[in-house]
């Protein structure tokens, strides 16, 4: 296995974030991917590399040009307004809700952060781009290794800030581009007819959903917490099954807070019985281990060793798979739960 390394993720630090009408620290922090680097290294998982330059062209095939452009020039224009804003993150405060207009760009840099965010608990740094594009291309290099057609039947973009809460033209849930969606294009660009992405995070994974929603040659499913209770809330419902030529290409799971490995693992195995009867050719797995017992942001009850059965269970399928790493915020144990999936799908 391949394992593509973002070397610069540690420049996308969010000092804080909103929550519940106060900012505190943040749960997305370059400690998350460290652990995980150090569990890799202790076990001998997978070769090391590094990814090269972004692919802004496919960048700009899954999300819009005029986000992408805003993203890029998003912290230049934040210090412009006020050199002393090279000390404060920037947080959405606005937002266009139903009925507004969104064709218009506005000039004033809080409403186009408005424009292009879905919450106000990701936050924005000087890093952001650079880490996020670095991110974007390990996405891109592993899918494409995977389809060289050399025997390498796996490999995985380690990288964050994560991915899957991005959608076309909006950043949110601590994401910015979609590592998992940006993967599955570039298995597709490569010449994979149908591609599955398979996302086990325990946020559902909304950005994914929206890039493809009404695409028929890549089949989303997302195994998550109920909607009704659990971020991001206005997406992830069972009924969501694609529209035009996607319809019946969205796989919603949502599982009560409180489920355990038990109940989760009846979801994980419809989830896969979807992919197979899609037959893709080719598979991404947006790799969240949010879902472990010791999570603090979550409420699912996966233990560590559970994950070396999700690993099982995964490689059962026999695809070529690109894992992308998500979420997971109990910090200390983030490393052995992905280190443990990683190990169940080679072993």
């Amino acid at each position: 296995m391949l394992i593509f390394h973002n070397p610069v993720h540690n420049k996308h630090s969010g000092r804080h974030e909103m929550f519940r009408g106060k900012l505190v620290p943040c749960h997305e922090t370059p400690a998350r991917l460290a652990f995980v680097l150090d569990a890799l290294r202790q076990r001998g998982i997978g070769e090391l590399r590094a990814p090269g330059g972004p692919d802004m062209d496919l960048i700009k095939r899954v999300h819009t040009p005029r986000y992408v452009d805003f993203l890029a020039s998003a912290w230049n224009e934040w210090v412009a307004l006020d050199p002393a804003n090279a000390d404060i993150d920037v947080l959405p405060s606005i937002w266009p809700v139903r009925g507004f207009r969104h064709d218009i760009d506005p000039t004033n840099f809080a409403a186009r952060v408005g424009l292009f965010s879905f919450d106000s608990g990701c936050p924005l740094t000087a890093g952001t781009w650079e880490a996020a594009t670095a991110g974007a291309a390990c996405a891109i290099d592993a899918a494409r290794a995977v389809s060289q057609g050399q025997g390498l039947r796996a490999a995985m973009a380690l990288t964050r800030p994560p991915g899957h809460h991005a959608g076309p033209d909006f950043f949110g849930g601590y994401c910015f581009l979609n590592n998992a969606a940006l993967a599955a294009q570039a298995l597709r660009d490569a010449g994979a007819q149908r591609v599955a992405v398979l996302d086990v995070d325990y946020h559902h994974g909304n950005g994914t959903q929206s890039i493809f929603y009404d695409r028929g040659d890549v089949l989303t499913v997302s195994v998550h917490g109920d909607p009704t209770t659990e971020y991001p809330f206005y997406l992830g419902y069972a009924d969501e099954r694609g529209e035009g030529a996607g319809q019946g290409c969205n796989l919603n799971l949502p599982l009560p807070a409180g489920s355990d490995f038990a109940a989760w693992t009846a979801a994980l195995q419809q989830g896969i019985a979807a992919v197979r009867a899609f037959k893709a050719d080719a598979l991404v797995v947006a790799l969240g281990v949010d879902t472990y017992e010791g999570d603090p942001i979550s409420k699912f009850k996966l233990k560590s060793a559970d994950y070396l059965q999700v690993g099982q269970m995964l490689a059962g399928l026999g695809l070529p798979v690109v894992f992308t790493m998500e979420g997971g915020y109990a910090v200390a144990d983030v490393g052995i739960n992905v280190a443990n999936v990683l190990e169940g799908y080679l072993g």
